[in-house]
């Protein structure tokens, strides 16, 4: 691991930083780069001039690992009400959740019961529900759960993390079962056991689980094939293999976060290619926005640029 990232990813792990690195303005300037701002209003208004270019949307709102029940609950209503606001305005915006967020810690049972309304409202407004994956100790459990949660959401996926050793098994039993795949790089601290260390290796994961992703045997069981990445020499390499084997392009879905790589996006939507944008907003953002650089380091020097714009 380089040391960029095991500085960035320490960051997003320090108590002191979390608490008080959001009051410095030159963060907050920076993170302005990634999101539009910490209202459902700012990311709504950002999904409808990335829909007039012709991008989709996914929304989120930040937070993980809530221990108070009450606090899961309100989250499980804030998402129930903007996918209505959503809905109301006509947007193609879909929610991606956490399942810490619902209180998975506290209460699991609690945090699917949530979880399951959050979904089934989804799918009444013409969506589609994505669930977030978190560090390696909660992989099993929330494959579980939304194995489960398929039964009653039709239209559901979850995001696999292409540096975890496990992922390539993962994804074959996430296909069997017409599960979607945002397949990300990922962006926790994990042990060598656990995840490739070498980015090489992480990137050579990424293609090969990709590629399965991709194959027609794959997409007939209803599954959605998602690519949750900036680096364009893979999405490169992804529309190269699909041109090769006669895949559409509108069969599989390339995903971004707001505000990085926009000529790349302005490319697919123009090509009329899926492409969508992750916008996160509220207050929760230190961490991972600390993650989103870790994930990608030659993004510090992005946003370093734009700070000076």
């Amino acid at each position: 691991m380089s040391l960029a990232r095991t500085l960035l990813l320490a960051a997003s792990e320090n108590r002191w930083l979390r608490e008080n690195g959001t009051q410095l303005s030159f963060v907050r300037r920076a993170v302005s780069t990634f999101m539009p701002g910490e209202t459902p209003a700012d990311m709504l208004t950002a999904a409808e001039a990335q829909a007039r270019l012709g991008v989709g949307a996914l929304f989120t709102r930040l937070g993980e690992n809530v221990t108070d029940m009450r606090e899961a609950d309100a989250v499980r209503d804030h998402y129930l009400e903007v996918i209505s606001l959503a809905q109301a305005r006509g947007l193609a915006c879909e929610p991606s959740i956490k399942l810490t967020q619902l209180g998975l810690d506290v209460d699991p049972e609690a945090a699917y019961r949530s979880a399951l309304a959050i979904g089934r409202r989804a799918v009444e407004a013409g969506s589609y529900f994505w669930v977030d994956m978190e560090q390696s100790s909660y992989v099993d459990t929330t494959l579980e759960v939304v194995s489960r949660l398929r039964k009653d959401v039709p239209r559901i996926g979850v995001a696999l993390q292409a540096y975890l050793r496990r992922t390539e098994a993962d994804a074959a039993r996430m296909i069997r079962e017409g599960i979607g795949i945002r397949l990300v790089k990922g962006a926790y601290a994990e042990p060598a056991s656990v995840a490739f260390p070498d980015k090489a290796e992480v990137d050579a994961n990424y293609v090969k689980v990709a590629k399965v992703m991709m194959a027609p045997e794959s997409r007939a069981n209803g599954f959605r094939a998602v690519y949750g990445t900036h680096d364009t020499v893979i999405i490169n390499a992804l529309e190269r293999h699909g041109d090769a084997n006669g895949i559409g392009r509108t069969d599989y879905e390339i995903h971004m976060l707001y505000g990085i790589q926009r000529g790349e996006q302005r490319r697919l939507a123009e090509e009329r290619k899926n492409v969508r944008v992750l916008i996160a907003y509220g207050s929760y953002w230190f961490p991972w926005y600390m993650r989103r650089l870790a994930e990608r380091p030659a993004n510090v020097l992005f946003v370093a640029k734009s700070l000076f714009r």
